[in-house]
């Protein structure tokens, strides 16, 4: 690194800040010691960032992911998400089972080339900066994540059912016919979670985002990929995670009904037999969700599965509005 006061005017210009240096970062390997108003040169092109990202859900907002930066391109000024080299790895349990997961930055260069212009899916490219570190530069998407999305709509459960929620759906299959399509290529999403689905305010696509997570699963090679989509159809469906702790609040009648094989076996206290808590759910649906609980019998092992039992669901739903 090294710093080149003829960068701050331009650096000054683009982030609208009365910064006091810039410097040229042509190495990010060390991106804790990275500040706002620096310049990143990659391959050619340059970058000047303005913060780190946020963790958005959990209650996490305040915690910054030092290594996901908010950045303005160089050229045109236009806004950027850079992600930088970052390892970790960990193990989740799914039931008896010990599925090991770690973060992958090749990988999701890897798929960013591969879902260039798919609107399914974020857009960006991958650069080397003078380390070799891949660090993926990405288009902010104008919008936010399908919770976000979802509470906008001012109406409850009911009300929501019968207007929304055969659209909110159809939608979703769309996006995961996008995860099929990935898994047919070879390739896992690897974190699939609802605040991974952006909702583009312009465009109206769906789109999935984050694609560094990988994980080893050799029962199931694209089971957490599965498992995650059966945690996003069941928010979509209740509009809110439904806990134990949920249905006593705001579900009493329902509590009593309750039985272990009702929740996920990933997430222990979520319950996927929606259907106990909003009776008029058709059976259809409420089966597709019961292929998530710790009750299932068979679990699905191809998107494909699932799609060919969603299709007809979503056909039973109330025709609401367009």
């Amino acid at each position: 690194m090294r710093e080149a006061p003829e960068l701050l005017e331009r650096a000054r210009e683009l982030t609208g800040r009365r910064l006091k240096q810039v410097r040229l970062i042509t190495d990010t390997t060390e991106f804790m010691n990275l500040e706002p108003g620096d310049v990143l040169e990659l391959q050619g092109r340059r970058y000047v960032l303005k913060g780190s990202e946020y963790e958005g859900r959990f209650g996490l907002d305040e915690q910054p992911k030092y290594w996901v930066k908010r950045a303005l391109d160089w050229e045109d000024g236009t806004p950027k998400i850079i992600k930088l080299v970052f390892y970790e790895e960990f193990d989740m349990s799914l039931g008896e089972i010990t599925v090991r997961c770690y973060r992958s930055p090749s990988k999701e260069g890897r798929i960013l080339a591969l879902v260039k212009g798919n609107p399914n899916f974020m857009q960006g490219i991958t650069l080397r900066d003078a380390a070799d570190n891949q660090v993926r530069v990405l288009d902010r998407i104008h919008g936010g994540p399908l919770d976000q999305h979802l509470q906008e709509l001012e109406c409850d459960h009911r009300e929501y059912y019968e207007r929304h929620l055969r659209r909110v759906l159809s939608k979703l299959l769309v996006a995961f016919e996008a995860i099929a399509w990935l898994h047919n290529q070879g390739e896992r999403h690897g974190d699939v979670r609802r605040d991974h689905l952006f909702v583009d305010r312009d465009s109206g696509a769906w789109s999935w985002i984050d694609f560094d997570y990988n994980f080893e699963f050799r029962q199931n090679p694209y089971g957490l990929d599965l498992f995650g989509l059966g945690n996003v159809l069941a928010y979509a469906v209740a509009r809110r995670d439904v806990t134990h702790h949920v249905v006593r609040e705001h579900y009493p009648q329902a509590e009593d009904a309750l039985a272990p094989d009702d929740f996920s076996p990933v997430i222990r206290n979520r319950v996927m037999n929606l259907k106990k808590v909003y009776p008029y759910l058709p059976e259809s649906l409420n089966n597709v969700l019961l292929h998530f609980s710790r009750g299932a019998g068979v679990f699905y092992e191809r998107v494909e599965e699932m799609m060919a039992e969603l299709t007809p669901a979503i056909a039973e739903l109330p025709q609401g509005e367009a």
